[in-house]
């Protein structure tokens, strides 16, 4: 595909989910974001992590205080991400630390230490749209996809989304060569494993 048509392919699944997204009422959000959550810190990985790249929720996308307010519970270190210089840089968090409100509306820390990219055991991971093959459409900076790349191999991508952001059985989102997997993808419903993750699980379950 070339890289306008892969462009405009984008686009198109962007309004087509964030509508969708956006259609689902504050109540059925919060609801269905605590089973994301349960099922989000049920996953091995996360349950044995040291360190958690989060990130703070903004709009219609999954609540993810809770996540990270049990985490922090939990004693796992936390860390969220800040935009510096045009890249995602993570910052080591704890609930109630000063932020700071980005351009389009989402928040990101004021300070912390700076967490290398090979430090987190796990990165939750958002995005407009995912398939069942793992593939992901972000909102079209690419920060993710260029942070993914500096992670260490051991880590595990994890992302986080409504169900009726994860693609019927079959259909493909629509990727170029820069595009970054994730492992797992988490939804109110079920926890989807890709052939690539770390263990070799596939399925949901």
């Amino acid at each position: 595909m070339r890289s306008a048509e892969l462009k405009r392919a984008k686009r198109d699944v962007r309004r087509r989910v964030l509508a969708a997204r956006d259609a689902l009422l504050p109540n059925e959000r919060e609801t269905r974001g605590l089973e994301i959550v349960r099922r989000f810190l049920a996953v091995r990985q996360v349950a044995t992590a040291r360190v958690v790249l989060a990130f703070c929720s903004f709009g219609s996308e999954v609540p993810t205080e809770t996540l990270i307010a049990e985490l922090h519970r939990r004693g796992t270190r936390v860390a969220l991400p800040r935009i510096v210089n045009g890249e995602l840089e993570a910052r080591e968090y704890r609930p109630g630390d000063p932020m700071t409100e980005t351009s389009f509306g989402a928040l990101e820390p004021a300070e912390g230490r700076v967490v290398d990219p090979t430090e987190p055991d796990v990165v939750a991971v958002p995005g407009v749209a995912f398939d069942r093959d793992c593939r992901r459409v972000g909102y079209g900076g690419g920060f993710y996809d260029r942070y993914l790349l500096r992670v260490r191999d051991g880590s595990v991508r994890i992302g986080i989304c409504f169900g009726a952001q994860l693609l019927p059985a079959g259909a493909i989102l629509p990727s170029g060569d820069f595009d970054e997997r994730v492992d797992i993808v988490v939804t109110e419903s079920a926890t989807h494993r890709c052939p690539r993750s770390r263990d070799h699980a596939t399925g949901p379950t």
